[in-house]
């Protein structure tokens, strides 16, 4: 198996990270949290990157390309805690569309007219809903009451778990920068908090958890991607990698803060609200570790380094 990721796939991450960075700022978040938590300006942008549309078929008006490149786009989500649905709208429907045939819309889907919704009966909710009655920890998510036919589909739940994750890294992403760069500035005995060990062991373990989150979630988007047996354990997996990940990162940068980084005038707080939401949404943790260890400890999966990597 090759490891590596083509430079191509990469430059794309890239480019959308610094169209994100220069458009969709803390300062950003926060006017979309007083104003309303969506802004058409913002999703036209997005639509002419192209990104609504990445999964869609080329003869359709798409890019045409795969869960992998949607996973790398998803984790920049992630880090800039994107208040638009493009993730859930763009790489969990329109996969699980083209799975079933219903490929009637997707050129709608490229060019951001039409958002389809991605609705599981795991979740008890859908996200973007219009009716606004259910609410989420997160201000930025819209949730609503799950529709009379909302699929349980294994393979959407595949498809939404594996997003989930993708986002769940680049939120703790986001946060161990924040907690570093903080880090630098929050001075305890006339010197940065950066430099005590304690400070250092505890964003190195951060650090450790993102490095084992990173290749499960690659692998996980692979073996989706590719219709493995075993797809279902790699999402299941990631999704314990990068919730685990994210938590420990939002822990550590509110530590890092001081209790200063559960006020609203920090930062901080989107991120880890987000990581909240998303760590429970697709499955929650004893939903992924079981799925885990039916795979494992019941013997559905061989084990071993032969078959991890074959």
């Amino acid at each position: 198996m090759d490891f590596l990721i083509a430079p191509e796939r990469l430059e794309l991450a890239e480019a959308v990270r610094d169209y994100l960075s220069g458009t969709h700022g803390p300062e950003v978040l926060r006017k979309l949290d007083a104003d309303g938590n969506r802004d058409t300006a913002i999703w036209q942008g997005l639509v002419e990157m192209g990104l609504p549309g990445l999964l869609v078929p080329e003869d359709q008006g798409g890019l045409g390309m795969g869960l992998l490149d949607a996973v790398l786009i998803a984790r920049e989500c992630g880090r800039f805690c994107l208040a638009e649905p493009l993730v859930e709208s763009a790489y969990v429907s329109v996969p699980w569309m083209i799975a079933r045939g219903d490929t009637g819309r997707l050129a709608e889907v490229a060019t951001g007219d039409f958002r389809p919704i991605a609705a599981h009966s795991i979740n008890g909710w859908h996200s973007d809903g219009e009716d606004g009655s259910l609410h989420s920890v997160d201000p930025l998510r819209n949730l609503a009451q799950l529709p009379d036919d909302a699929s349980d589909d294994p393979h959407l739940l595949d498809l939404g778990a594996l997003m989930a994750s993708a986002q769940l890294v680049g939120l703790a992403e986001a946060m161990l920068d924040q907690a570093v760069e903080y880090s630098k500035l929050r001075e305890q005995f006339g010197q940065p908090v950066g430099g005590f060990q304690a400070i250092k062991h505890k964003l190195a373990d951060v650090a450790v958890a993102l490095e084992f989150a990173r290749p499960v979630l690659w692998r996980a988007a692979q073996a989706l991607e590719d219709g493995e047996g075993s797809a279902a354990l790699h999402v299941s997996h990631a999704k314990l990698a990068a919730s685990d990940a994210a938590y420990l990162a939002g822990e550590s940068a509110i530590q890092v803060h001081g209790a200063m980084g559960y006020t609203y005038e920090v930062d901080l707080h989107f991120w880890m609200k987000r990581a909240w939401a998303l760590s429970g949404a697709w499955g929650g943790r004893g939903f992924h570790a079981r799925r885990v260890d039916d795979a494992i400890i019941g013997g559905d999966h061989p084990i071993g380094p032969q078959n991890t990597f074959a």
